[in-house]
């Protein structure tokens, strides 16, 4: 699937032709306008090197990835694999006699989006981080449908690194009075892990954030439900103190009836006295 959020990203880093591995929806490899499927048999290897931080050991790479039969098929596998992906797009990798590592001038879109997440969690945003809103579930599609140990390891890793960072991106976009995009970005967050009580509180602190008090109380009554559910739990009580504690400026009828009002008051609750002389003037 392609994803707009990371297109946009990945876009910000690329000067010249850069050629870009695309692990998000892929993998695939994009060059400028061009687009260059990966061989059947060399995807594993390309991927390979992607999530194991671009070098590897040459025996190290074809014991993973051809474990069955002795050392020598597996390494005549990863020779054939090599040259079938310089056959499609030359001169991607650079295979040393004990080393393999992609070109310096490659980018991996993994490594554009762990750069993000890590910039908006440190708080430590540029301007552009926070332009760039993820839509949906897209920012958690890394390689999908595959099922190595070793990719679902760093499909995690990267799915706890994104969370985090929508998270951190609500608080930030709130922080500079951008209310609606920070109850956006919750929404993703929320949507992609809905058990997620730190997404949870994000989104509330959104909502009320923008005033919307009775949003709030509406998600964490979903929440709940959920909880219960699902879980049989109930949420942390700080997320309903939350609620308790914020100040609605418009009382029903004058009278502020939340919990722990009368504490707050002094204890006279009741609907304060006209002045006098707006009293004369409705006579």
């Amino acid at each position: 699937m392609a994803s707009e959020f990371v297109d946009a990203l990945v876009a910000r880093e690329l000067t010249g032709s850069t050629p870009v591995l695309r692990l998000f929806g892929g993998p695939r490899v994009v060059c400028g306008h061009e687009r260059f499927e990966v061989p059947e048999g060399s995807k594993r290897l390309l991927v390979f090197l992607a999530l194991h931080r671009r070098q590897v050991e040459r025996s190290y790479a074809a014991g993973m990835l051809w474990p069955a039969g002795n050392d020598g098929r597996a390494a005549g596998n990863l020779r054939s694999a090599l040259w079938r992906l310089n056959q499609a797009r030359g001169g991607l990798i650079s295979a040393g006699k004990h080393r393999l590592s992609f070109r310096d001038d490659v980018l991996i879109d993994m490594d554009v989006v762990a750069g993000w997440a890590r910039r908006l969690i440190a708080g430590r945003p540029v301007g552009a981080d926070l332009a760039v809103l993820p839509a949906g579930a897209e920012a958690f599609d890394l390689l999908p449908g595959w099922y190595d140990d070793w990719v679902l390891m760093e499909r995690e890793r990267i799915r706890q690194r994104v969370l985090h960072a929508l998270e951190a991106m609500s608080r930030q976009l709130v922080m500079a009075g951008r209310c609606a995009e920070g109850v956006e970005v919750a929404l993703v967050a929320t949507g992609a892990e809905p058990l997620r009580e730190s997404a949870q509180r994000a989104l509330l602190e959104a909502h009320l954030a923008e005033g919307n008090w009775v949003e709030g109380r509406r998600g964490l009554d979903a929440y709940q439900e959920l909880l219960a559910r699902e879980l049989g739990i109930k949420p942390d009580p700080r997320l309903a103190a939350m609620l308790s504690t914020y100040p609605r400026s418009y009382p029903v009828d004058g009278v502020d009836d939340r919990p722990g009002a009368e504490h707050r008051s002094g204890g006279d609750n009741r609907r304060p006295e006209r002045p006098a002389a707006e009293s004369m003037a409705t006579m």
